[in-house]
C-alpha cells in the first residue's frame, strides 16, 4: 500500500481546519460566551497551529504504522488512538496561548481547550473516515516485470 501523496496531505489539512472553523468559530463564540471576533483569532491561529501539526502528525503517523504493520489501513482502534494523539499534541501547543490571549487562568484555559478538544476530537474522528472513503490511497503500481 503507498503513502498519500503530499498533496493529498496539503488538501487533507486544508479541507480539516476550513470545515472545523466553519463549525467552531461561531458555536464555541456562543458556548464560551465570547465575542466571534475573540473567538475567530484563537481558532486562526489555532488552525494554523493544527494545520502544520495535522500535516507532520498524519505523515509521522503513517510512517509509524507503515514500518510496524507493513500497511496504513486504520482500525476503528487505530483511529480512537490517532485522533487521541493528535489532540493531546495540540492540547500542549495551543493551551499557553488561550491563556494568555483570552487573560485568563491555566485550569480555567484547560476546560475551555478541553471543550474544543472534545468537538475537535469527534470532528477528526469523523473527518478522517469520511476522507479516507472519499479520497482512499491509492494501491501502489505493481513493477512492470
Amino acid at each position: 500500500m503507498a503513502l498519500r501523496t503530499t498533496q493529498d496531505r496539503v488538501r487533507h489539512a486544508v479541507l480539516f481546519e476550513l470545515i472545523g472553523l466553519a463549525i467552531m468559530v461561531p458555536v464555541g463564540a456562543y458556548l464560551f460566551q465570547l465575542p466571534v471576533g475573540h473567538m475567530g483569532v484563537l481558532g486562526v491561529v489555532g488552525a494554523t497551529i493544527a494545520t502544520a501539526w495535522n500535516f507532520v502528525f498524519n505523515l509521522g503517523f503513517d510512517h509509524a504504522m507503515l514500518r510496524w504493520l507493513g500497511h496504513t489501513r486504520k482500525t476503528l482502534r487505530m483511529r480512537v488512538g490517532h485522533a487521541l494523539l493528535f489532540e493531546g499534541g495540540l492540547l500542549v501547543m495551543l493551551l499557553p496561548m488561550v491563556a494568555w490571549y483570552l487573560g485568563i487562568g491555566l485550569l480555567q484555559a484547560l476546560l475551555m481547550d478541553l471543550a474544543m478538544v472534545l468537538f475537535y476530537l469527534f470532528y477528526a474522528f469523523s473527518f478522517n473516515w469520511a476522507y479516507d472513503r472519499v479520497f482512499p490511497v491509492p494501491p501502489m503500481a505493481k513493477p512492470a516485470v
